[in-house]
């Protein structure tokens, strides 16, 4: 229970204003607790709007902390020894802890399932040492040993780890491979989305483009499509590009394939807008080829994960092969 008295300086002032200022929260949140019951002002609930008298008393119930999140099922493993694993995550699982995500997180998944995380580095991301973004699927590192997650960060930091993303894209690039280095950085207006900025984090991205698409528009209302007098249907082109990080900057391949103008289809920060042929809860982004050293053996690894059946429905409705093994056969290293 939090208690204390008006003073003479908040006399005249709305409650929620000076519960605000008080319990150094937002107006919106000392609103809500208002409104569920949680404030007294001399022993009756009042409304926010409630005009305060100097050495009135304000009690504040200790708000009920919400029940934790249940912890997510376990993705899929597709390698495991003391020191590492190798696992499969879905899109819309958030890698670690943060800001509105706790207990539902693929670290919550590990820890309930008794997996060692290697406690170094960031309480919040035991064993984590790169991200995938919430709505990108594919491959992830996870460190077991203290000594794995130190050998695994250099050899992210030397770009000994491979790794390779499947990204469907609007439009098709000038070049068929090219290398885009760009620094990325918070946007200057956005503070949700990242962009190319001067003084952004270096970042380097390389793609090749590995199939193109040509997805007829509709035509629009009324036009007879059977009529030699209509002109013909447009078309979009799409492109299937291998990117392959250097660097690995939140929303990287998502910023730089925007920045190069071919953003990923159903994104919906950074991609195009409009119907392209295929619908998409979330961006086509799959990272799909992941090739390391152990970092204690030094065994070679190597692995290739099949597209995830939203992707995979894409291509097909798109008269694509939905083998990422054959497509990472045909693409050079």
């Amino acid at each position: 229970m939090t208690r204390f008295e008006a003073t003479d300086e908040e006399a005249g002032q709305r409650l929620d204003v000076v519960l605000a200022a008080r319990l150094e929260t937002s107006r919106s949140r000392a609103a809500h607790r208002i409104a569920a019951g949680e404030v007294a002002v001399d022993g009756d609930v009042v409304g926010k709007q409630h005009r305060l008298r100097s050495g009135q008393r304000i009690e504040v119930t200790d708000a009920t902390a919400p029940a934790p999140a249940p912890a997510p099922p376990l993705p899929p493993i597709r390698y495991r020894d003391d020191d590492l694993l190798v696992l499969s995550k879905p899109a819309g699982l958030v890698v670690h802890p943060g800001a509105g995500h706790r207990g539902d997180t693929l670290v919550d998944a590990l820890l309930a399932a008794g997996i060692p995380l290697a406690a170094v580095g960031d309480a919040d991301r035991p064993g984590i040492v790169h991200r995938l973004d919430r709505d990108t699927s594919g491959l992830l590192l996870v460190a077991s040993t203290a000594r794995a997650h130190a050998g695994l960060v250099d050899a992210l930091r030397q770009r000994a780890v491979e790794r390779r993303y499947l990204a469907l894209v609007k439009g098709v690039p000038a070049s068929p491979r090219g290398r885009i280095e760009a620094p990325i950085g918070r946007h200057p207006r956005d503070r949700t989305r990242f962009a190319v900025v001067a003084d952004g984090k270096p970042a380097v991205t390389r793609y090749e483009t590995v199939t193109t698409v040509a997805v007829p528009r509709a035509r629009s209302e009324g036009a007879a499509s059977g009529d030699p007098a209509d002109p013909p249907a447009r078309v979009d082109e799409l492109a299937l590009l291998a990117c392959r990080l250097e660097t690995g900057r939140t929303h990287q391949i998502r910023v730089h394939l925007h920045e190069l103008g071919h953003g990923i289809v159903g994104d919906p920060a950074y991609g195009p807008r409009g119907p392209l042929g295929v619908t998409l809860a979330r961006p086509f982004l799959h990272a799909a080829s992941l090739r390391l050293a152990h970092p204690i053996t030094g065994q070679p690894l190597a692995f290739t994960e099949p597209l995830p059946e939203d992707l995979a429905a894409a291509m097909r409705t798109l008269g694509l092969d939905d083998d990422v093994a054959r497509w990472f056969t045909d693409v050079g290293r």
